[in-house]
């Protein structure tokens, strides 16, 4: 049996269009960060994908509530949130493998992108997001997509091309910012992504949600939260945990951003269509 997939695509045919949508269609994905991190952000991300308005979740697999996360999965279309940082105080990660060159003095994950820019061994840092990768798969996710926390792989050229061999090796999918800020990011990362037939939704915005989401533009676009409950831990641990418990008001069943994405006309999808497209080639 045939499909549209097993033709070749038009030359200019939109990620949108490969989907059967229009070209002019508002197409989203809406991604929960940070499953993984505290038992707050759980329990949201929960709630955002059963009853809310979230289609997608990225875990934080060297965090201490990653395995409870996996113990009662938030629903089907999980990522992996790909993680060097651990930038809480009194709250810290280390990394799973053994890699000197990830550790800072106290012997976690360091806590700024510009750290393991420094000194993170590119080979070190591949282990340890390859691990990052295994160890989802060994606690039964059915990865759909990979994503970076605080954008440390995705901002630098020789970081991006350990994430984009992980995307072409495990056949997934990936967050990359919108074809506008490669300038000012100084490489070309979407020509290498799609160079290397990896797909990437159109547009990333993360923040003013709300507002841009009654101004989507045609493609497809990712919306991503960080979506925590209400709790004292939360608000022991999290910084900014009242942006973290208003993205969770945000996303909740009858929450603003189902609203606003109603009056848009936009067609929500999770990523593993982007996989599945992918895998297809």
């Amino acid at each position: 049996m045939t499909s549209a997939q097993d033709h070749t695509v038009p030359a200019g045919t939109s990620l949108a269009e490969r989907f059967g949508y229009r070209p002019d269609d508002r197409v989203v994905i809406v991604n929960c960060d940070d499953l993984g991190s505290s038992h707050a952000a759980n329990d949201a991300i929960r709630r955002s994908m059963r009853g809310g308005s979230a289609t997608s979740a990225t875990l934080m697999v060297p965090c201490p509530w990653a395995a409870h996360a996996a113990a009662d999965p938030p629903g089907d279309d999980v990522g992996v949130h790909l993680t060097l940082t651990s930038e809480w105080d009194g709250y810290r990660w280390g990394p799973i493998t053994p890699g000197p060159s990830l550790l800072d003095a106290e012997g976690r994950l360091p806590p700024t992108i510009g750290e393991v820019w420094e000194r993170a061994d590119l080979d070190e840092v591949r282990a340890e997001l390859r691990a990052q990768i295994d160890q989802a798969q060994r606690w039964g996710f059915d990865i759909t997509h990979l994503d970076s926390h605080m954008g440390t792989v995705q901002l630098d050229p020789r970081y991006f091309d350990v994430y984009l061999e992980l995307a072409v090796e495990n056949g997934l999918p990936l967050r990359l910012s919108g074809r506008s800020t490669e300038r000012a990011i100084g490489f070309e990362f979407r020509e290498r992504a799609a160079a290397a037939g990896v797909l990437a939704p159109d547009h990333l915005v993360g923040t003013d949600v709300l507002a841009r989401a009654e101004n989507l533009r045609p493609g497809v676009t990712e919306l991503y939260l960080h979506p925590a409950t209400n709790t004292p831990e939360l608000r022991a641990l999290a910084p900014d945990n009242s942006r973290r418990i208003d993205d969770a008001a945000i996303l909740a069943a009858g929450g603003a951003l189902a609203d606003r994405l109603e009056r848009a006309g936009a067609h929500l999808i999770s990523y593993r269509p982007l996989r599945d497209l992918q895998r297809a080639g």
